[in-house]
C-alpha cells in the first residue's frame, strides 16, 4: 500500500514519518528544499530541529510524484489552504483513493470542516479525520501516544488503522467524523483562551475552569451539528483539549499567552512560522454558534480579542460577569 502524505510541516512530516514504519511512504513539501533535506538527510530542521525520520520516508515538491499511484491520501495542510491543495491534486489521483485530513480547523466563509471541502474537491473519495492529542515533537521522541482515525465506514478506517501505528503510538477507530471535526477546530479556540490566562499571570485553577467549561462549549456545539457527547469525552475531545491547552508546545497556547501579555495579533502571528489554526477558527465558530443557536462564551471572547475589540483582560472580565446558570444549561441530554 502507497501512502502520500501531503504537507511538510510538523504535523504533516512525523505522520509521514509514523506511515514509513508500516507502508511506502512519500511526503509532499511546497518548499523544494524541505524535500530536498527529507529526502537526502532524512531531517527537517525547518519545523523539527534535532529529530531524525525513517530512512525509508520519500519526499518531493511535485504534487503529481506524490499523488500519482498513492493508495491513500494523507492531507497535511492548514485549513485555509485545504481546498486550493486538493483541487490542485485532484487530476493526478486515482479513483475512490481514502482521503484522511490531519487538519483540525473550518473553512472561512462555509463554516465546512475539513472532511467536507475535500469531499467537494474529491468526489467520490471516502473523506476522514486522524485527530487527537498528538504533540509532534514527542511523538517523534518515541513518547507514548494516542490518536483516533474517524471515517463514516468503519471498515475503511479498520483498514487504514494499521497504517499510523507504531510500538509508541496507538490507534483507535471512531464513526464519528462531525464530532472528532469540531472537537479538533474549539480546542484550538479554547487553548488561546488558556493562554490568555497563562499570560494574564492566573494559576490552574483557572486553567481548569477554562478546560472543563471549553469542553461544554466544544459539547453543546458539536452535538447540534450531529456529533456524539461520547465523542467529547474521547481522545479528539478531551484528550485533544487538554493537551492543546496545557503543553508549552501548543501553537494555539501561545498565541492566548501573547496576547494576555499585551501583544497584538498581528505581531504575534508575523513571528510564528506555523499556523494556529485557533486564530481563523474562531470567528467561523462565532458564527456556527448563531447559525445553530449555541452559547459559546468563551469562543465570542476570544474572537473578540483576536479581532482587537478587547483586551485579554478585558475579555476575562465579561466572561466573569456573566449570569449565574446551572453546570449543565444548554446541555443535550446524555
Amino acid at each position: 500500500m502507497q501512502v502520500a502524505v501531503i504537507g511538510g510541516g510538523s504535523w504533516g512530516t512525523t505522520v509521514a514519518h509514523l506511515c514509513a514504519h508500516s507502508a511506502p511512504t512519500v511526503l509532499w513539501a511546497r518548499r523544494a528544499e524541505v524535500a530536498e533535506e527529507v529526502r537526502t538527510r532524512h531531517t527537517n530542521s525547518a519545523y523539527l530541529a534535532g529529530f531524525e525520520l525513517h530512512p525509508a520516508l520519500r519526499a518531493t515538491d511535485s504534487l503529481e510524484e506524490a499523488v500519482t499511484g498513492a493508495d491513500v491520501l494523507v492531507m497535511g495542510v492548514p485549513s485555509h489552504g485545504m481546498r486550493e491543495t486538493a483541487r490542485a491534486l485532484a487530476p493526478h489521483l486515482r479513483p475512490w483513493v481514502p482521503v484522511v485530513s490531519l487538519s483540525k480547523g473550518l473553512e472561512q466563509g462555509s463554516h465546512l470542516r475539513m472532511t467536507q471541502v475535500l469531499e467537494e474537491e474529491l468526489p467520490g473519495h471516502p473523506c476522514g479525520v486522524l485527530t487527537g492529542p498528538n504533540l509532534a515533537k514527542e511523538i517523534l521522541a518515541g513518547d507514548p501516544a494516542a490518536t483516533v482515525v474517524a471515517m463514516d465506514d468503519h471498515t475503511i478506517a479498520e483498514a487504514l488503522q494499521p497504517l499510523f501505528v507504531t510500538e509508541r503510538f496507538r490507534v483507535y477507530t471512531n464513526d464519528d467524523v462531525v464530532g472528532c471535526e469540531i472537537a479538533g477546530a474549539l480546542k484550538n479556540v479554547m487553548a488561546i483562551a488558556s493562554g490568555m490566562a497563562d499570560g494574564l499571570g492566573t494559576g490552574d485553577n483557572t486553567r481548569a475552569a477554562i478546560i472543563t467549561r471549553g469542553l461544554a462549549e466544544l459539547s453543546r456545539l458539536g452535538a447540534a451539528m450531529g456529533g456524539r457527547l461520547a465523542t467529547f469525552a474521547g481522545l479528539a475531545g478531551m484528550g485533544d483539549l487538554i493537551a492543546t491547552c496545557v503543553s508549552p508546545q501548543s501553537r494555539n497556547r501561545h498565541v492566548g499567552e501573547q496576547l494576555g501579555k499585551g501583544r497584538t495579533i498581528e505581531e504575534i502571528v508575523d513571528e510564528m512560522r506555523m499556523v494556529a489554526e485557533g486564530v481563523k477558527t474562531a470567528p467561523v465558530v462565532v458564527e456556527l454558534g448563531r447559525l445553530y443557536d449555541v452559547e459559546l462564551p468563551i469562543a465570542d471572547a476570544v474572537n473578540a480579542v483576536v479581532q482587537g475589540e478587547l483586551s485579554a483582560a478585558d475579555a476575562y472580565q465579561v466572561l466573569l460577569s456573566r449570569r449565574y446558570t446551572a453546570e449543565m444549561h444548554g446541555m443535550p441530554p446524555s
